[in-house]
C-alpha cells in the first residue's frame, strides 16, 4: 500500500477534495468551484489540476499515491461508467478512465456520491465495526447507501440504494422531482416536511408558533416540536412514521447491523431517532426489529471518506 491517496466528492457547486494518508487520516482538505458550463467539461481537469497542484504543495511524488476516489452525483456502473449526471451536464461516459488518463494512468474508482457517503459512514462514521449498513440522508431529498459485506451495492444500473423514491402514498397530488407523485422524499426530506407545514397551516386553525415565521425551516420544525408546539410535534411524527415504515421495508430485504441517519436534517438529533423507531420496531420484521439507529458523524466529509476508502481496500 502506497503511503497516501485522494478522495474527491463532486457536488453541484463546489468539489470537496481530501488528501488522505492510507490509514485514513487526513492530510490536507480543500474545495474548488464545479465548473458545469460547456456540459460540465472542465470538471475533470480542475481536479486534475488540483490534485497535482497539492502534491507539489507538499513535495509529494504521484508514484506514492495509492489511488483516486471519486463520488458523482448520479448512478454509475461497472468500471466507473457514468450513466448520466444531469447537474452536471455529463451523458454516459467513463469518468474513472478519464480522470486516470489526465493524472498519467494512476487508479482511479468511481461511484455514487450517496452510495460514496454510505461507505465513508460504514468505514469511519456511524457505522464504524459493522459491515452491513445502510445510511439515509435526510437533506433537501431524501438519498440513501446500501452496504453490504463492507462493499456498496450499486445494482444494476448503478441506482440501487434510491430509496427517496418510495412510494409512500396513492392519494398525492404533487409531483416528485422524479416526475412521480407520493415518493418518500416529499415527506421527509428537509424540503418535504416544510411543504408539509405549509400545507397543514393552510388547512387548520389551530395554533402554532410556526405561523410567527415569514421562512419556515426544517430547522424551526423540529426546533418548536423540542419547545413542545403541536403543530410541529405533529408534522415531526409523520416525518417518522413515512421514514420508519420506509426503513422497515428497506431492513426486510437487505437486513443490516445498523442504519446510519444523516444529512441535515439529522442535525435535529436523538428526537429524529426517537420518532422513527417508534414506527420502525412495530412495523420491521421480527429478525430485523431490533436493528441499531445511529445519527451519522462525518458530516460534509463522508463522501471523501467513503471515496478514498474505495482505492485503500481491494475487495471494495
Amino acid at each position: 500500500m502506497k503511503p497516501y491517496a485522494f478522495g474527491i466528492d463532486i457536488g453541484g457547486t463546489t468539489v470537496k477534495c481530501g488528501f488522505f494518508n492510507s490509514d485514513g487520516t487526513f492530510v490536507d482538505k480543500w474545495e474548488i468551484p464545479t465548473r458545469k458550463e460547456d456540459n460540465g467539461s472542465m470538471i475533470l481537469p480542475d481536479i486534475a489540476d488540483s490534485i497535482k497542484a497539492k502534491l507539489a504543495e507538499h513535495n509529494v511524488s504521484l508514484a506514492d499515491v495509492e489511488g483516486i476516489g471519486v463520488g458523482v452525483p448520479g448512478p454509475v456502473l461497472d468500471k466507473g461508467v457514468v450513466n448520466g449526471c444531469v447537474n452536471l451536464g455529463w451523458g454516459v461516459f467513463n469518468v474513472a478512465e478519464k480522470l486516470s488518463d489526465l493524472m498519467g494512468g494512476i487508479y482511479v474508482e468511481a461511484g455514487n456520491d450517496a452510495n460514496v457517503a454510505a461507505l465513508g459512514e460504514q468505514w469511519l462514521g456511524g457505522g464504524k465495526g459493522h459491515q452491513n449498513v445502510v445510511m439515509v440522508t435526510l437533506g433537501t431529498g431524501v438519498g440513501g447507501g446500501i452496504i453490504i459485506g463492507g462493499k456498496i451495492l450499486a445494482g444494476s444500473g448503478g441506482a440501487a440504494g434510491e430509496i427517496g423514491h418510495m412510494q409512500m402514498r396513492d392519494d398525492e397530488t404533487d409531483v416528485c422531482g422524479c416526475g412521480k407523485k407520493g415518493c418518500l422524499e416529499q415527506y421527509a426530506s428537509a424540503t418535504g416536511i416544510v411543504r408539509m407545514s405549509r400545507r397543514f397551516l393552510a388547512q387548520s386553525k389551530k395554533e402554532s408558533t410556526l405561523r410567527s415565521l415569514s421562512e419556515i425551516t426544517s430547522k424551526d420544525i423540529f426546533d418548536a416540536a423540542k419547545a413542545g408546539d403541536e403543530v410541529a410535534l405533529g408534522l415531526v411524527d409523520d416525518l417518522g412514521e413515512m421514514l420508519g415504515k420506509a426503513i422497515a421495508h428497506i431492513t426486510a430485504i437487505v437486513d443490516p447491523e445498523v442504519i446510519v441517519i444523516g444529512g441535515g436534517v439529522s442535525k435535529a438529533g436523538q428526537i429524529l431517532i426517537d420518532v422513527i423507531e417508534k414506527y420502525y420496531r412495530p412495523a420491521a420484521f421480527h429478525a430485523c426489529r431490533d436493528t441499531e439507529f445511529k445519527l451519522a458523524v462525518l458530516g460534509n466529509d463522508a463522501g471523501m471518506y467513503g471515496a478514498v476508502r474505495m482505492v485503500l481496500s481491494d475487495d471494495i
